[in-house]
């Protein structure tokens, strides 16, 4: 599982909608192979006819799609948005941080949520988050 290694993390990115957000954390993990072009596609067509169901706190949203839009590897990227996007959601919205999920199975879908839930089920670690300058503040984060 790639789970928010060094090249499947951006600081501060610039957008301006929801669909420009997960298309830019998805972007990141298509440019490392480990997703098809279809499945962010397939991502922001899900919040289009869903709405902001994976906006699962405040300031945090997991977008995702189904493994067979195009999964090739159980990976999980992060994008920190320089300015905080409404998606939506009645009651967690700003967003923040975006992870793009990707999971070729549902075995592998609960280990990738088991993992973000350890790390976002502490305020103080979503706080960390929010404020960190570097990639290492980040992996120093995920030791803990």
């Amino acid at each position: 599982m790639k789970y928010l290694k060094r090249p499947l993390i951006a600081l501060d990115v610039l957008v301006q909608s929801p669909e420009e957000a997960i298309r830019e954390a998805g972007k990141l993990l298509v440019e490392s192979e480990l997703v098809e072009p279809s499945y962010v596609d397939a991502m922001v067509n899900s919040f289009k006819k869903n709405g902001p169901y994976f906006v699962i706190a405040p300031n945090i949203a997991l977008p995702h799609a189904r493994p067979e839009d195009g999964v090739n590897e159980a990976c999980v990227s992060l994008i920190r948005l320089a300015h905080p996007i409404h998606f939506g959601h009645f009651a967690n919205d700003p967003v923040q941080l975006v992870f793009a999920l990707g999971a070729s199975s549902s075995e592998e879908h609960l280990k990738i949520l088991q993992n973000l839930t350890a790390l976002l089920g502490d305020t103080k670690n979503v706080d960390r988050l929010l404020r960190v300058q570097s990639y290492e503040e980040i992996h120093q984060l995920l030791e803990v």
